[in-house]
């Protein structure tokens, strides 16, 4: 490994946090009510949130066994270029640079700014401020992880501890105290395949240790136990934050909620509804948004590495151990996508038929490569294989049929970009890729 290439610096804490830092943004204030819709009931959306990190464990333990046994940066990338050819991995890759990563990114950078403005907005009647700290909070935390990969670590670190350990003190605290949950009539009802893509929403992030797996030490026992205490401890903070918001608003008051962080917690601690609460928000949300940053610069710099259209993002420093221009052209991409993003929803129905058709891919991948790679050494194999992997793919083919059922149109315009990959991917020969 040369200087000039990831170092493994990364420890089971780093890489825990960094999976519950990323998992735990602001999607849960933000669907928490679309979930309820698609529930129908109490018991039915407390199992939802169950069943989202059940499923999700069963798609952590198919990529804890690939990270294991490939331990190169890129995740999903360097599993399918390994398993299909060229062509795959870089379709995956295009999708993550052009589409997906860009789009999350502009996602949590809005959330950020929504609750930041209601703590101070220099410009009130409807100004910039939305834009603007959007903005900063992409390139803010953009040049932290251009230093290095010590200041993304302590950084990533701190913010998951303060957000998690707050979040965790409100719900329970919540749900101690006397509630008097207001009157809402019945609302309309959501498909349960798209509610189902909320939850898993929520919960994205436990495959983002893969795209790492180079920095990380001992990846053979750290990976998959990042893995499963990420999404262990991700899993219980939600169930406990949903009972929360179901004791002091009750089921329809949560399904017809507008900003359920708000008129929920509010509730515990009046402070909170305001400039408190708005604050440990920003936080979470930043926590997110850093993660998905340090990990997607990671997807591109491994694209860059072996395909020629790409070469510019390959670029490693070895001083501050991170892909300094893949961080810049991330950075920048995702500040376009800032003033062009729409609802939420529609936002992840863009995404979702084209990543999950991804996820598939990579989950079958386990199955490729145990056959087509018999010699290379996997430190960890799927438990209970192969129904966790097989249940996972089941799940993927239902979001990619739920989410071009409920937008074909949108579902139509994402896998239209991810076509556009195919020429760019023609236009100059890959060197070989990710052996051995």
């Amino acid at each position: 490994m040369g200087p000039n290439s990831p170092r493994r610096e990364l420890g089971l804490l780093d890489v825990t946090c960094l999976i519950v830092g990323i998992i735990v943004g602001t999607g849960i204030y933000q669907v928490a009510p679309d979930v309820a819709r698609g529930a129908g009931g109490p018991w039915r959306l407390l199992g939802l949130w169950a069943l989202g990190g059940a499923l999700s464990l069963c798609g952590a333990l198919g990529y804890a066994e690939l990270a294991s046994a490939y331990p190169r940066e890129g995740g999903d990338y360097v599993y399918l270029t390994r398993a299909y050819g060229s062509r795959a991995g870089f379709l995956f890759g295009w999708l993550q640079l052009a589409v997906a990563r860009p789009g999350d990114i502009a996602i949590l950078a809005f959330a950020f700014a929504t609750y930041a403005r209601a703590i101070w907005d220099p410009w009130p009647g409807g100004g910039p401020a939305l834009r603007v700290y959007a903005l900063a909070a992409v390139a803010g935390l953009t040049a932290i992880h251009m230093v290095g990969v010590r200041a993304s670590r302590w950084t990533q670190n701190l913010l998951t501890a303060v957000k998690f350990l707050g979040l965790l003190a409100i719900a329970l605290a919540a749900c101690l105290k006397d509630a008097r949950p207001p009157v809402a009539g019945p609302q309309a009802p959501l498909p349960l395949s798209v509610a189902l893509i909320l939850v898993l929403f929520t919960y994205g992030g436990w495959n983002e240790m893969a795209y790492v797996a180079a920095e990380v030490r001992q990846p053979g026992r750290n990976l998959i136990r990042a893995m499963v205490l990420g999404t262990g401890a991700v899993t219980g903070l939600y169930l406990a934050v949903t009972l929360a918001f179901l004791h002091l608003l009750g089921f329809q008051g949560l399904s017809a909620s507008r900003a359920v962080a708000s008129e929920a917690f509010g509730q515990v601690l009046p402070a909170l509804a305001g400039k408190a609460l708005s604050a440990l928000i920003c936080l979470s949300a930043l926590g997110a948004l850093g993660g998905i940053i340090f990990t997607g610069a990671r997807i591109s710099y491994a694209v860059g590495r072996d395909h020629p259209a790409f070469r510019p993002l390959a670029a490693w420093d070895g001083a501050a151990g991170a892909p300094r221009r893949a961080l810049l052209i991330q950075g920048l991409v995702a500040a376009g996508l800032v003033v062009a993003l729409g609802a939420l929803v529609d936002a992840l129905v863009y995404t979702a038929a084209a990543v999950y058709l991804f996820y598939l891919a990579t989950s079958l991948a386990v199955f490729v490569l145990r056959r087509r790679d018999p010699q290379v050494p996997r430190p960890y194999r799927v438990t209970a294989y192969p129904l966790p992997t097989l249940v996972f793919c089941a799940v993927c083919l239902f979001l990619i049929h739920g989410a071009v059922a409920y937008r074909p149109r949108t579902a139509a315009a994402a896998f239209g970009v991810l076509a556009l990959g195919l020429p760019i991917h023609a236009f100059g020969r890959p060197r070989p890729a990710q052996e051995g």
